[in-house]
């Protein structure tokens, strides 16, 4: 009897394992997080390794461990002008730019999704432009407005229009880093909290209502705690993108020497301080990794954040009644300020001779169709005759096409996994690996997987000087963003709907492709063009992977602007403007894409 109490013991137990290893859930978890771990913790732990390293040099060279590193950084003589005055710069700019972004891009969400505001798909339209266009051409813009005569090239079109040099407040540091960052990065707020608004089922808020509620005491009390998760998502992205962003702080705050950890963090590598530039990326991971803590705290307490379900959504619009019309004057305005202007500035001066005279005796056509001419540009032929350019375009499409589409795929598996086993250890801990990425800083992750493939490692081949590792890490770049997307939709998309599908024995294969798929249909179509987006105007992580042969338009346009063709390097910029509008078109065409409804709108 005890043998065969023990053989039934063994027998359920291997058939529990079975099951454990059987089950789809798990078995996409368990690869998620062997991906993860390879592919982002590993480098992590690379960085973390490297700040101990007793040389200069690290790697095999280095001789033993050290925590010398730490001590130059955080108390050594140079740790305030390296490390402290940078921190707080950066600390104050992320969260200056959080606060901004989700004050404009929730007030343009609210305007869009819950009142009868008629001019919704033009402010829409408005409001992704800036996220069109990389972080730091719309620095450049501001520089060809407000650029004064502190560094050379002349001053911009504030001095041409008014005979008068802008102060240095206005022209570099905080404030145009601030403006700038905001002017891009709201557009994350605005799209989260749209898809938030658009799922929140009206007949709570009537309820609400019906039982006496002001409409203020009903914001308060229902609709505002149901976005709490889009707003919290919003929020750790516009800050840690902040955080780590360096070509914002490099082209408006080095010139009058405003550092902050980014920019530091360049410079070490610059000046061959390896060490301590890592040093400073791991006070960035740990600083970000904080926010995601408590972040997760406050999330975790929640119970549910279902709001589509089986039942009919209705939707209650706010009437503007006497503020209509001003409101839609002053916001059409703004956002046509903030918005178009920059691009027309750019687009302006791609017809200049000189990058900071606009004048109709300075047209030209050169910088687009010109011949060779050593008096210009020391002799560059006009983009559009310029081989370089039909190359870069082939492998920016390819990389953004590749990445985006395998990104935005992971991202809405990974966004299952979290929001149905976020109070597991695996859902956690996967949401929390899928977002560092965002936390390292372009240039120090491009080096560590520059690192990593330049030999063969485990069972990857070198892959030093190819697309595929340009397409891997822009992938694993993306997938916070994706993560999030596609845990905010997971969240919303009710429990009752795929229990009764498995209670009619459907397996999870069929629910996820009958039930989650369509109903996450489009955003997984809006996660590729966010994404698409993103990769295909790509520059910080990417620069040290670049080779002649794989160069993508970014790269090219940064060539150009580092050797001070401005015209070129604006040119360029109109052409990646130009596809991404195309990709819109076609992704609305294909997966009935309306950003007038958010993420998955």
């Amino acid at each position: 009897m005890i043998q065969i109490s023990r053989y039934h013991s063994r027998s359920r137990m291997l058939n529990k394992l079975i099951r454990i290893f059987t089950n789809p859930v798990h078995v996409i978890s368990a690869l998620a997080l062997i991906f993860l771990v390879y592919m982002v913790a590993f480098p992590i732990g690379q960085i973390l390794l490297e700040t101990f390293q007793e040389d200069g040099r690290g790697g095999a060279a280095s001789v033993g461990l050290t925590a010398a590193n730490w001590v130059n950084v955080l108390s050594g003589s140079i740790s305030q002008p390296l490390f402290y005055k940078p921190l707080l710069h950066s600390l104050s700019i992320g969260l200056t730019v959080s606060i901004l972004s989700f004050l404009l891009g929730g007030s343009l969400a609210w305007l869009v999704m819950r009142t009868d505001f008629r001019y919704k798909k033009s402010i829409t339209m408005l409001a992704i432009l800036p996220y069109m266009l990389p972080s730091w051409v719309m620095a450049f813009a501001w520089m060809s407005i407000f650029k004064n005569d502190r560094i050379g090239g002349g001053q911009g079109l504030f001095y041409s229009l008014f005979q008068f040099s802008p102060p240095d407040w206005l022209a570099y540091g905080f404030l145009p880093i601030v403006l700038t960052m905001t002017l891009n990065y709201f557009t994350f707020f605005f799209l989260l909290l749209s898809v938030a608004l658009g799922a929140v089922n009206a007949s709570l808020e009537e309820s609400a209502r019906i039982l006496g509620a002001s409409s203020a005491r009903t914001i308060r009390k229902i609709t505002l705690p149901l976005l709490i998760p889009a707003i919290s998502s919003g929020f750790i992205l516009t800050f840690s993108k902040a955080l780590g962003s360096f070509s914002v702080p490099a082209f408006l705050g080095l010139p009058t020497k405003y550092y902050t950890i980014a920019t530091m963090l360049h410079s070490s590598i610059q000046n061959r301080m390896i060490q301590e530039a890592y040093v400073l990326c791991i006070v960035l991971l740990m600083v970000c990794a904080l926010l995601i803590f408590f972040n997760q705290k406050a999330i975790g307490k929640r119970r549910s954040f279902a709001t589509i379900t089986g039942k009919d959504t209705r939707k209650h619009l706010y009437s503007l009644k006497k503020w209509h019309k001003p409101i839609t004057w002053i916001v059409l305005g703004f956002m046509g300020a903030v918005s178009a202007l920059p691009l027309a500035v750019l687009t302006l001066q791609t017809f200049m001779m000189s990058n900071s005279q606009f004048s109709l005796d300075q047209f030209t056509l050169h910088f687009w169709i010109g011949e060779s001419n050593p008096a210009i540009a020391s002799g560059e032929v006009g983009v559009l005759k310029n081989d370089a350019l039909f190359s870069a375009i082939g492998n920016s499409l390819k990389i953004a096409f590749i990445a985006a589409s395998i990104a935005a795929l992971m991202g809405l598996l990974f966004g299952y996994i979290v929001s149905k086993r976020r109070n597991r250890l695996d859902g956690r801990t996967i949401e929390q690996l899928s977002y560092l990425p965002y936390l390292i800083p372009g240039i120090a992750f491009s080096a560590i997987y520059l690192s990593m493939f330049a030999t063969p490692s485990w069972f990857m081949p070198s892959l030093y000087g190819t697309i595929t590792l340009i397409i891997l890490i822009c992938i694993v770049n993306e997938l916070p963003i994706a993560t999030r997307s596609g845990a905010s939709t997971m969240h919303q998309i009710g429990g009752e709907l795929e229990e009764a599908a498995y209670v009619q024995g459907a397996n999870w294969g069929r629910r996820f492709t009958r039930i989650m798929l369509p109903l996450s249909k489009k955003t997984l179509f809006t996660m590729f063009l966010l994404l698409f987006i993103s990769v295909i105007k790509e520059l910080d992580l990417i620069i040290l992977l670049i080779t002649p042969e794989n160069g993508t338009l970014p790269t090219l346009m940064f060539k150009y602007a580092e050797s001070g063709f401005q015209q070129y390097a604006n040119a360029l910029m109109l052409i990646i403007v130009g596809i991404i509008l195309i990709t819109y078109f076609i992704a609305s065409k294909l997966g009935k894409i309306d950003f007038t409804k958010g993420i998955g709108g």
